[in-house]
């Protein structure tokens, strides 16, 4: 009684903040917790005529069928490779573009800076792809420079063993400016007199680099590392689909990718259901170990 009391109290002196929390929590409702019921289809035989109520129960066979599957473990490497690479290569570089352009004391040619590295970030999925192939065909620049130090004109997304280069590289390129910003947000709380003090006791801006502003920005830099940590496995199946073919499966298939073609290709809803069901678990795992080992040895975490 004294809690709905309190509710109740709380309500009459804030009831404009409860009426604008409506919308937020009926989207919430309606598009992250009500679908969630369609997780049923991931146990079941699953059939569009008959719906999710009337549909076969099969318990785990779809997942039992997928782990024993000549694709799991091509789908599991491929999906962490491409993931990690991007992690170790993509993740440091926003933080050292936001750490220089820090440096850079002319406003317009920073703000100019900054504008030309957000704009990858805001153009369309399928025009950065295009333009992707046509840099990287055997006809392209790209190539063709390669070409100068003897690879051949060869189609860099035709071969497999690019593909990889090639996606983690265009990753970079697009979203190196628009991550920065973060950092940059996180930059200007650090305080300046710390920089002063630095200065009169003589250290240079390697050292003030190393002892003020990194540690400044430290719990930013692991937020985020939680969060990416946490996405490690939910890379999306747009940029693939548009780049892969079927010569280089073999090293650009992932669990994205497969669902999709399963789901939308083969109509097999139920099978690819429980695949993206099985990458969602692995995704959370990841996200509370991270956040576990992050609250104990750095004391920040996100919760």
């Amino acid at each position: 009684m004294k809690l709905i009391s309190n509710i109740r109290n709380d309500y009459q002196k804030n009831r404009s903040i409860y009426w604008l929390c409506i919308p937020i929590v009926l989207y919430y409702l309606l598009f992250c917790y009500l679908p969630m019921g369609g997780i049923a289809v991931a146990f079941q035989k699953y059939s569009l005529g008959k719906g999710i109520f009337n549909s076969k129960f099969i318990g785990l066979q779809n997942f039992t069928n997928f782990f024993n599957s000549y694709y799991f473990w091509r789908l599991l490497r491929n999906t962490f490779l491409l993931s990690f690479n991007n992690l170790v290569i993509g993740f440091p570089i926003p933080i050292i573009f936001a750490l220089l352009l820090n440096e850079v004391k002319n406003k317009n040619f920073k703000r100019t800076v900054q504008t030309v590295s957000y704009l990858p970030y805001f153009i369309s999925v399928v025009v950065i792809c295009g333009l992707i192939i046509d840099f990287t065909n055997a006809n392209g620049p790209i190539s063709q420079v390669l070409a100068l130090f003897g690879m051949g004109n060869i189609s860099l997304l035709g071969d497999p063993k690019y593909f990889r280069t090639v996606f983690v590289s265009s990753e970079i390129w697009q979203h190196m400016g628009y991550s920065s910003i973060v950092y940059l947000a996180a930059l200007a709380g650090v305080d300046q007199a710390l920089y002063e003090a630095a200065v009169i006791d003589g250290a240079g801006r390697w050292k003030q680099t190393l002892y003020i502003t990194l540690p400044g920005i430290s719990s930013t830099i692991i937020v985020m590392l939680i969060l990416r940590v946490g996405t490690l496995f939910a890379l999306g199946f747009e940029k693939v689909m548009l780049l892969y073919n079927p010569a280089t499966y073999d090293t650009a298939d992932i669990i994205s990718t497969f669902v999709y073609r399963k789901g939308f290709e083969d109509y097999n809803f139920g099978f690819s259901t429980a695949v993206d069901l099985f990458n969602s678990v692995i995704n959370c795992s990841l996200l509370l170990i991270t956040n576990k080992l992050s609250r104990k040895f750095s004391d920040t975490s996100l919760f």
